[in-house]
């Protein structure tokens, strides 16, 4: 392919915006190591070098800076390094950077196999985004996603979603969750956290790990808390940063937990904190795929979840493997916390998260990169 030898290892690139410690970026600094792993030749290409996990992408991949102040002014450096370096594939993640990845694509005018991995569910993205370049996305995703050899949505809620949104036949989508279990997370899960309330196991912790944006509502969390508060000891600590945050803390103090609760920011290592925690929980309005569930899964707690479009009820087999409640509903996530508490919700088995592990996710992904039907 491209002219390359026989022997020559399978040269894939990765492009995503930046390494922030969002999910979508950390599947794709996992599936760069797995594709290492797997011998080829990886490209980890970011608009601009910079973000929480970048040290990490560093440390194991080629990582390629493009110097771009935006995604959008990234189109002629990929251009030029399509162009210089002909790979056999490229993979891009999220939907605007899928969008400048097929447009550089045509530009550059070679034969490089391009897959678009689909992280969120798109429509509902856009119709609460205030950013006119995310309201804009349907269309243009509807216009240029029929250029890419490969469409990949990381659950069936964003499958749906995408073939609703592009009117494209269900043959042009491959379905690949992300791939969030990996050796280096069964190493990190048996770090100590460092954190106080870990290291004393009289006051049950609820943790929560994301970004402190509307999308994850952590005020309809803290409410939830503040009513399980009520009635017994517990410890609320949400992992992430965000423009939230003001708006968090005033309004634990409001509602009289503040002491109880605590925000310390990005984690580099959620996973120790998610092996020691009482109960793990996502409150999302809506999600993709939250790779944050599944590393849950992984690291054991008792999980309990919003039911939201889309990802969760796949990800917990329809609460097989952990309680789901209804969207902003703060009486119904505080009580299925309470009865995480109490032992009501079983620990996730093995069989959970086999789905998300590195080597079955890789496996799919050159099977497409490669042709492979």
């Amino acid at each position: 392919m491209n002219g390359r030898m026989s022997d020559a290892p399978f040269h894939v690139g990765i492009f995503i915006s930046t390494m922030g410690g969002g999910g979508a970026q950390r599947a794709m600094l996992n599936l760069a190591q797995g594709l290492v792993e797997r011998n080829c030749r990886v490209d980890l290409i970011l608009a601009r070098a910079e973000g929480p996990l970048l040290d990490e992408a560093r440390a194991s991949v080629n990582v390629v800076d493009l110097k771009a102040s935006r995604v959008v002014t990234a189109l002629p450096g990929l251009v030029r390094y399509l162009r210089k370096q002909r790979p056999d594939a490229l993979v891009s993640a999220m939907d605007y950077v899928s969008v400048v990845a097929l447009w550089a694509r045509r530009l550059a005018g070679v034969s490089t196999r391009l897959a678009v991995s689909e992280q969120n569910t798109l429509s509902i993205v856009s119709r609460h985004s205030p950013r006119l370049r995310q309201r804009v996305m349907p269309f243009l995703v509807r216009r240029f996603y029929h250029w890419a050899d490969g469409i990949v949505p990381n659950s069936e809620g964003v499958l749906q979603d995408l073939q609703q949104v592009t009117g494209l036949p269900p043959d042009r989508f491959t379905l690949i969750h992300n791939p969030m279990v990996t050796p280096q997370l069964a190493e990190r899960v048996r770090e100590t956290p460092e954190h106080p309330w870990f290291q004393v196991a009289e006051v049950p912790v609820v943790l929560a790990v994301g970004r402190l944006e509307p999308q994850k509502d952590y005020p309809t969390l803290i409410r939830a808390f503040a009513e399980v508060r009520q009635r017994r000891p517990a410890r609320l600590l949400i992992l992430g940063e965000g423009a939230e945050r003001p708006r968090l803390e005033a309004l634990a103090s409001e509602l009289g937990v503040r002491e109880d609760v605590e925000l310390p920011g990005f984690a580099a290592n959620p996973y120790a904190f998610m092996a020691r925690a009482s109960c793990f929980v996502l409150s999302s309005r809506w999600e993709g795929l939250p790779g944050v569930l599944v590393e849950a899964l992984f690291c054991g707690p008792p999980l309990v979840s919003t039911d939201c479009p889309s990802g969760a009820r796949e990800i917990l087999a329809d609460g097989r493997y952990g309680k789901l409640v209804p969207v902003e509903d703060v009486g119904a996530l505080a009580a299925a916390v309470e009865l995480a508490l109490d032992g009501g919700v079983s620990r996730p088995p093995r069989e959970s998260w086999d789905r998300f592990s590195l080597e079955t996710v890789t496996t799919a992904y050159l099977q497409l990169l490669r042709g492979g039907s």
